[in-house]
């Protein structure tokens, strides 16, 4: 009996660490109504509403008809990969400010992005506007989804489990136990192990706001409210609610180079106005309770009604040709990357190779 896990199963990316917490899968013989509705039914009643709530997929019209009739209210968001996919795959359009858009923080700096799309091809603007800004875009967005704004991460698990798909369904389901349950225990070990006061990933990010505020210079209005001048721009931070009009602190979590600016001028620590999520003890709340193995099977106390049931295998219909197990999907850097040039054995430079290289006929 061959098995799958399915890539958009439900699964948290802490924004703390980056990591994948498995939350909730469903073995399922394909992406339907019935299939998708039975899911978010049960997720629902184990894990119940709570603030803040979005749900992000690639637009599957069985998701989106399910999660607004079972969460009544939660925001539904578009994962901007699939998006950005669809709009090279339709209108042939690879552009480096078609990745600018979907980082916007401000709805001035995401309009003056969308006129140079418009100048790209107009197909493309039109298609963004039809998907609905507020269905994908920062600026436009009513939930803050933090740094996660793909559902493509899902299928890291795909890869890791491409063998194990092959085994029957309750040895399939231990490979995935024991899976999570590696991470989880790797995951508490860095924890652990964390030195700074905010984890890595958003250290770092803050190191560089710390560079970029040395040539910024701050404008005392009270306590807490001031301006800072960066490049004959002015911005307004108020330290009080942690906000700037680049948008940036209140959407990272993480003060800004201008209110780094403004921190490092009082000479107050700016870890303390990192949102809590960045820290290494909600990294260990996180994975604190572990994956414990199951008993053998020998040993299991099985009602005599599961016994007596008899359970067949789902209606399957094997498709002509050979079974494809594609590798995990590309995420969405990976189209920002330049496309990469031969390179000569010879004299090492780019763009030909030792054949058309000219120092060696000179030399010849």
């Amino acid at each position: 009996m061959q098995s799958e896990i399915d890539s958009n199963s439900i699964q948290y990316n802490q924004m703390q660490s980056g990591h994948i917490f498995l939350l909730a899968n469903e073995i399922l013989d394909s992406e339907n109504y019935a299939a998708w509705s039975w899911f978010f039914e049960q997720l629902k009643e184990a894990h119940g509403v709570k603030p803040n709530m979005c749900v992000v997929s690639d637009r599957n019209e069985s998701i989106i008809k399910v999660v607004s009739t079972v969460y009544d209210g939660v925001v539904q968001y578009a994962c901007i990969w699939h998006l950005r996919k669809n709009v090279v795959t339709n209108f042939r359009k690879l552009h480096a400010k078609l990745a600018d858009v979907f980082k916007a923080y401000t709805i001035f700096e995401f309009n003056s992005l969308m006129k140079k799309v418009e100048q790209i091809d107009v197909r493309v603007k039109e298609y963004l506007q039809k998907a609905g800004y507020d269905k994908w875009t920062r600026v436009y967005a009513t939930v803050n989804r933090g740094f996660r704004l793909t559902s493509n991460i899902a299928e890291i698990i795909n890869k890791h489990l491409k063998e194990a798909t092959e085994l029957p369904i309750y040895d399939f389901l231990e490979e995935v136990r024991k899976m999570f349950g590696r991470w989880n225990r790797n995951n508490r070990q860095v924890g652990t192990f964390i030195c700074t006061l905010i984890c890595r990933r958003y250290n770092d990010l803050l190191e560089l706001n710390e560079a970029k505020s040395t040539r910024m210079r701050v404008v005392p209005a009270t306590d807490y409210v001031y301006t800072g001048l960066h490049e004959n721009r002015r911005y307004i931070i108020c330290l009080e609610k942690k906000t700037c009009t680049c948008q940036r602190f209140q959407i990272d979590k993480i003060p800004c180079a201008h209110a780094y600016a403004v921190l490092k001028s009082k000479h107050f620590e700016a870890d303390d106005y990192c949102s809590n999520l960045y820290k290494p003890v909600a990294m260990l709340d996180t994975y604190e309770i572990p994956l414990l193995p199951l008993p053998d099977r020998s040993t299991w106390e099985i009602p005599d009604f599961i016994l007596s049931e008899i359970v067949l295998p789902p209606k399957y219909t094997c498709p002509p040709g050979r079974p494809k197990k594609r590798e995990r999907q590309k995420s969405v850097g990976d189209f920002y990357k330049t496309v990469s040039t031969n390179s000569c054995s010879a004299c090492g430079m780019n763009g030909h190779n030792r054949r058309l290289c000219r120092k060696i006929r000179r030399v010849e």
